[in-house]
């Protein structure tokens, strides 16, 4: 019984380490380089960052994030690979979700932790919209790679079969998309701090966020120009001359 007991003991905190790689749902890539860049934002990809049009390979604090959508196969949706940068003690989160407002989120956190020497660790999590709340929940997330450098965190992963099932049609890829951190004590995750939402984008279309700006209106017609009558009182000319002819016809008959 004593040697069951500590078999199952063992087992747990297997199960609760944050640095355990491989859960069911989760699985990690051989490749371990991690290169994040703008190259190709609202082109290629669909990126989202603050500050605003921030680098994430420069010096400067940027908590950045990147999407590539496969081509979309009703009804399972489409596979998305996210690229996720940015500094924290603690953890870097994207989170995606039908409605922002209320309902729930989707989290996908890049953490270290620093009670082990920085060690990177992946979590999926489902976040309360109204609260805040963080509660494990089981995402197939595969490809994962990630790096710790100081309190820099960069992460790549896929996130396979994306759709917004649960509240739209199975070929709807719009979504809210969320960023932001939180902290780690070694034990547990603390609260999202979220510092960008956006509105819903369609995370097929990597120029989703990109605010269109209307072009110029090239109007070639001349105005028309109205003369408005003279109300000042003064006289024209053609009243000037028309008085002197008078004045002169007047003296010759006088004469």
């Amino acid at each position: 019984m004593e040697g069951g007991l500590i078999v199952l003991a063992a087992a747990l905190l297997l199960f609760l380490s944050p640095d355990v790689q491989g859960t069911a749902h989760l699985s990690f890539s051989n490749n371990t380089q991690v290169n994040i860049t703008r190259d190709g934002c609202g082109v290629s990809k669909l990126c989202m960052e603050t500050p605003n049009n921030c680098d994430p390979s420069g010096n400067s604090p940027c908590l950045f994030v990147s999407a590539v959508s496969s081509v979309p196969v009703p009804p399972n949706g489409v596979d998305l690979s996210v690229e996720l940068s940015g500094e924290s003690a603690g953890y870097i989160a994207v989170g995606v979700t039908a409605n922002a407002s209320e309902g729930t989120s989707m989290l996908f956190i890049c953490a270290q932790n620093s009670s082990d020497n920085g060690t990177f660790f992946f979590r999926t999590m489902e976040r309360n919209n109204n609260d805040d709340m963080l509660t494990p929940i089981e995402m197939r997330v595969k490809e994962i790679r990630g790096m710790v450098n100081g309190n820099m965190i960069k992460c790549e992963f896929t996130f396979p079969n994306v759709n917004a099932s649960n509240t739209r049609s199975s070929e709807d890829t719009t979504f809210s998309v969320l960023l932001g951190n939180g902290s780690f004590d070694g034990s547990a995750l603390g609260a999202f701090n979220l510092l960008l939402k956006s509105r819903l984008l369609d995370l097929t279309k990597p120029n989703s966020n990109v605010s269109s700006t209307a072009a110029p209106i090239s109007n070639t017609t001349m105005p028309s120009i109205t003369t408005m009558p003279n109300n000042s009182g003064a006289l024209q000319p053609h009243a000037v001359l028309l008085l002197l002819s008078v004045l002169t016809l007047s003296v010759l008959l006088r004469v």
